[in-house]
């Protein structure tokens, strides 16, 4: 428990990276709702609109390697200062697209420019914050993700209803240049930071806080010892799995409303807000509180952090219900079920690489698990579109999710093993020059 004389500096920190990836969502999800209205006007098939939903994540993908190689070097104060800046004008060229190719460009660009949000958000939270608090603290910039479907998916809808399509972006492309300048006046690292109390500092450190600085191992030498561990696979696999179910709903559940259900934007907006409201609460409290607070009883950290990551995964298998109803009361509770505990177990996976990686390596594991989860983001779009467009129906959509979900919690049991911080690279190497 958190002594009263300690300041909370790190808390108003927390909720600013919280704030960007809330923002850095409404830009991802203003395409899933102006969609049908953009669908319409440039008369786009489902692949083509699969297409366009996954134009973002295919960038994004690439990207994240070499970005969290990047801000393993460099660190979270610059490359989050110049990924802000840079979606704010992504989102801005978005609004001014037209036609297929145009919006396809845009949404690629966007891609690049928000490559280095997640990375930046994990690493700076394990520089600010000891590991009894480090679940809450993700939790809230996991969340925020979450959350950004129940104000952004509205928000944008009436914006495209009342304005039409282009605004949607012109509003997103605003709130981005706005925590551009938030994140600017505001975040620096733990020691930079004038701001931060000596107390504080030494409460963050003492706790396990991550240390600073870039790994004496170079930042192709530290990628290349990683990607030999079985742990950091563990986590990939089982992190990709959930992605593929978590952007298929961020893409296609507004669509999948208004097609499969018969709604309006409007409704459909409002019934898509439940499921991810819901998803914003579990994450929240399963993915943040509980786990602090389980393990500021004395509790296995390792245990209680891979029982909450595997069990939300299980909840995530109620997708397979939504294949079974034509009724979307039934569906929405489905789909909340599974979106609540896919959200439950997202914390603790973005809190796993400053919690497994030797120093200077959070970034470079937090792009290796971000690669391939949004390849698999990449992919749901386009899968979803081909089955949508093969069969006139979301079921068998909903049935590949759940078979990628069981895969992933295979990884999660079994590869993953223990939640222990990886031995640094000079530690394996001297054994072999000794001998």
């Amino acid at each position: 428990m958190t002594s009263p004389t300690i300041p909370r500096r790190r808390w108003g920190i927390g909720a600013l990276l919280g704030v960007g990836v809330l923002i850095n969502y409404i830009d991802r999800i203003g395409l899933s709702v102006a969609a049908p209205q953009i669908q319409d006007v440039f008369k786009l098939t489902p692949v083509q609109l699969g297409l366009l939903f996954s134009a973002f994540a295919w960038s994004y993908s690439v990207l994240q390697i070499p970005v969290g190689m990047v801000l393993d070097r460099f660190g979270p104060t610059k490359v989050g200062r110049w990924g802000a800046l840079l979606w704010g004008i992504a989102s801005t060229i978005t609004a001014f697209s037209s036609g297929f190719a145009g919006i396809f460009i845009a949404r690629v660009l966007l891609g690049v420019a928000e490559a280095p949000a997640f990375p930046v958000s994990s690493k700076a939270t394990g520089y600010w914050f000891p590991r009894r608090e480090r679940a809450m603290a993700t939790a809230l910039f996991d969340a925020a993700a979450k959350f950004s479907n129940v104000i952004g998916v509205p928000l944008v809808a009436v914006t495209v209803v009342a304005f039409g399509w282009r605004w949607g972006f012109g509003l997103t492309a605003f709130l981005s240049f706005l925590y551009f300048f938030a994140f600017l006046f505001i975040y620096r690292d733990p020691s930079a930071d004038p701001k931060l109390s000596t107390a504080e500092h030494k409460y963050i450190k003492d706790g396990g806080g991550a240390p600073e600085g870039p790994s004496e191992a170079g930042a192709l030498g530290m990628l290349g010892y990683l990607l030999t561990k079985t742990k950091v696979w563990g986590l990939t696999i089982g992190f990709a799995a959930y992605g593929y179910s978590f952007y298929l709903f961020l893409t296609w559940l507004p669509g999948y409303l208004v097609q499969s259900m018969h709604m309006s934007i409007l409704k459909s907006a409002g019934f898509a807000a439940i499921p991810w409201a819901f998803a914003t609460a579990t994450d929240l409290f399963v993915g943040g509180w509980l786990i602090d607070h389980l393990i500021a009883r004395g509790k296995d950290e390792s245990v209680v952090r891979k029982s909450v990551l595997v069990i939300g995964m299980l909840f995530g298998l109620a997708v397979f219900g939504a294949t079974q109803t034509t009724d979307p009361v039934w569906a929405i509770f489905w789909i909340s079920i599974a979106l609540g505990g896919l959200a439950s177990a997202a914390p603790v996976g973005w809190s796993l690489p400053s919690l497994i990686a030797p120093k200077g390596g959070a970034g470079t594991i937090g792009g290796i698990m971000n690669f391939a989860n949004n390849l698999m983001g990449a992919a749901a779009p386009i899968i979803t579109g081909m089955i949508v467009g093969a069969t006139n129906s979301f079921t068998n959509a909903f049935f590949v999710a759940g078979v990628i979900l069981v895969v992933g919690i295979f990884c999660f049991v079994f590869v993953l093993g223990k939640i222990e911080p990886v031995p640094e690279p000079e530690a394996q190497a001297e054994p072999v020059t000794a001998i």
